[in-house]
């Protein structure tokens, strides 16, 4: 089976973290790590994904400083070969509509850079921002704004 970190990632929140993850602890390390190769995903992935959702909740250190809310997001050209124009546009309108703010936004560019693929696309965006939100304290109107966004565009996919 092969398996990205992100479909990893997503087992993980579809089944483990989509309640309120500030109330009580979900499984350790271990558990969790079990669980995923009995579920198929290889031992490689696993230890990727689990160190990815460490990162989630650490400060990175090139984050120390709050960008401004109104600046302007120039990327790299590392993150331009990454994410696409679509994507890139599509982070910057998630933060022009309010979802995210300008902290975020480089908490959501620094988890998708840290992702196993060459190339990302919009749907990989959506799921980073859920994961980002859902991990921070106080934004439970962002989050359910962007699931409503997420959730939407998969069922106007099925019709």
């Amino acid at each position: 089976m092969k398996e990205s970190v992100l479909d990893i990632l997503i087992y993980l929140f579809e089944n483990y973290f989509d309640t309120d993850l500030h109330s009580a602890p979900g499984p350790d390390r271990d558990t969790l790590r079990d669980e995923l190769e009995r579920a198929g995903f290889s031992e490689r992935e696993v230890g990727h994904a689990l160190e990815w959702l460490e990162q989630l909740s650490a400060d990175p250190p090139h984050m120390a400083a709050t960008p401004a809310s109104r600046a302007i997001r120039i990327f790299a050209s590392n993150e331009q070969i990454r994410l696409d124009t679509d994507c890139r546009g599509y982070i910057l309108y998630l933060e022009n509509i309010g979802i995210l703010n300008a902290t975020q936004r480089e908490r959501v560019i620094d988890r998708l850079l840290a992702l196993d693929t060459p190339q990302i696309d919009i749907e990989q965006v959506k799921w980073v921002v859920l994961m980002v939100l859902f991990t921070q304290p106080g934004q439970e109107s962002a989050y359910l704004r962007m699931e409503d966004l997420v959730f939407d565009d998969r069922l106007d996919a099925v019709h």
